[in-house]
């Protein structure tokens, strides 16, 4: 068999007899790979192709990858990536797998797991859940805190090379007029040019690594309840080295087009919690832009193959389009404070307002609670003892969220601010935030009775409040004078109330 003939490898890996089993081995093709699904395993061949991007070119090359697949998903998704394996031939003409013949090919034996385990079929079932997508969040921060660090080439010539791959890609469709391309591009560098600074500073203090590469629904799979993300990008580390965000972006962009915006935004919050990158957040509307543009120069450049069947992929490839455009729409920032004792539903009432402020994926909530949590170095759900609710240690929490705040607005991002705010002083703190940044702000004051207020606090289970039913009465005893915040009656369901905060955001802030 010449080296550069696969036809026997994909006989040898379709066979069932090679694998042990009787029943028939299934294939799934992309455009650089076949995958053959045979028992409980996966056996994965690169395709004999050579692409300014990829080259699998000979057997030696396909078996590197095939070890660099199983080297960096195995910090992942380590029970998934079981091994990679030479083929080889005997002097009888025979393939084998690990034999002394000569090398033909290269495959990644993998743990076979159902397609319904993908989250992309998951988001199509309509089950994706707020607890998966956190575990997932979490995923990502404790995968990117680890990855290598590269500072060789500076952030925005990273992204430079990123749009200049688009521009190319979109020059070998049809799909797209040129004068609509000639003015996305232009709003894409201007974009760019904006942002230059912040990813050069971004670069140098570590923020680029060498990251997942291609971090959407698909490529993250549930394995025994947990998520795990696999299937990085192996082949090529430039693509794959990129700025922590940008590599996060691709996720976010995939559940905001598929119309899960406050999953998007849930998952953003979640991983900045963790991550604790305030500074990058305004970045994330570009990253998800340039996302979107790499999928609509994808799939405008797969549908020319397609002949007369190319309607539907050059319909998806104009949505990932429109999307793009619009996240690079211009949006004032604004500091909107949720307020109220515990019971009142502040942080269900944030999280559900998040996803309708600001750009794409929503605006970041700076949440009381959560950072008491994070500055006594425990988990959100960690109780706390009585002494980390001092005043003193109540007044670092009040000012870090200011400053976190103060830093994300001047950005140009939203921020929603979730905590108590049962002082005058800490109402006035968070105000002079959006004063020293001339933006909009507004206050609301979440309300309901005592009584219910209590059935709340002793009903609650889990969640990143240690509230209970005495520091509620405490709370009630310590407030002196009327909130000078729009109030707003918590006695309904979220949406209602949502809905209006929603009214009194539009009827204009101080």
């Amino acid at each position: 068999m010449a080296a550069d003939n696969q036809h026997e490898t994909v006989a040898f890996l379709s066979d069932p007899g090679t694998h042990g089993i009787a029943d028939k081995v299934d294939i799934i093709e992309t455009h650089i790979s076949r995958i053959f699904l045979a028992g409980d395993r996966a056996w994965k061949m690169k395709r004999e192709v050579k692409l300014p991007y990829v080259d699998f070119s000979t057997p030696e090359l396909r078996l590197e990858s095939c070890r660099r697949e199983v080297e960096l998903n195995s910090l992942t998704a380590s029970d998934l990536y079981l091994a990679a394996h030479p083929i080889t031939q005997g002097a009888d003409g025979a393939l084998q797998f690990d034999g002394e013949g000569i090398l033909v090919d290269g495959v990644v034996e993998m743990r076979r797991f159902e397609q319904d385990c993908l989250l992309d079929r998951t988001a199509l079932a309509g089950g994706l859940t707020p607890e998966m997508m956190d575990e997932t969040a979490r995923k990502i921060e404790h995968f990117h805190r680890i990855a290598p660090i590269d500072r060789t080439k500076s952030g925005s010539a990273r992204m430079a090379d990123v749009l200049d791959i688009n521009e190319a890609g979109f020059a070998q469709s049809r799909v797209f007029d040129q004068g609509e391309l000639q003015r996305f591009h232009g709003a894409m560098r201007a974009a760019l040019a904006k942002h230059a600074e912040l990813l050069n500073r971004r670069s140098q203090a570590g923020r680029v690594r060498r990251c997942h590469g291609d971090l959407h629904l698909r490529n993250i799979c549930l394995l025994d309840g947990e998520p795990h993300l696999f299937d990085c990008i192996e082949f090529n580390d430039e693509i794959a080295t990129v700025d922590v965000l940008y590599d996060l972006a691709f996720l976010l962009m995939d559940l905001w087009r598929r119309g899960f915006a406050d999953l998007a935004n849930l998952v953003m919050n979640r991983y900045f919690d963790q991550m604790d990158d305030e500074g990058g957040f305004p970045l994330l509307p570009f990253f998800m832009a340039v996302r979107a543009a790499v999928r609509a120069h994808v799939l405008a450049t797969q549908a020319a193959g397609e002949g007369a069947q190319a309607g539907e992929t050059i319909k998806e490839a104009r949505s990932y389009f429109r999307l793009a455009n619009s996240l690079l729409s211009r949006h004032r920032p604004r500091l909107v404070a949720i307020g109220g004792f515990s019971g009142s539903g502040k942080t269900t009432i944030a999280e559900r307002l998040a996803p309708h402020l600001g750009a794409p994926p929503g605006a970041r909530i700076i949440e009381s609670d959560r950072i008491r949590k994070a500055m006594h170095g425990v988990s959100a759900e960690t109780r706390l003892p009585q002494e980390a609710y001092l005043p003193e240690v109540s007044l670092k929490v009040y000012c870090e969220m200011a400053v976190r705040a103060d830093l994300i607005l001047a950005g140009g991002g939203t921020v929603v601010a979730n905590a108590v705010f049962e002082r005058l002083e800490d109402r006035a703190m968070i105000e002079d935030v959006a004063t020293g940044n001339d933006i909009s702000f507004r206050g609301v004051w979440l309300t309901a009775e005592a009584d219910v207020l209590s059935r709340r606090v002793a009903a609650r289970k889990g969640g990143s409040s240690d509230a209970t039913v005495e520091i509620l009465a405490q709370q009630l005893d310590r407030m002196a004078g009327a909130v000078e915040w729009d109030p707003v009656d918590v006695e309904g369901p979220p949406d209602a109330i949502v809905a209006s905060v929603l009214e009194a955001l539009e009827r204009g802030g101080r």
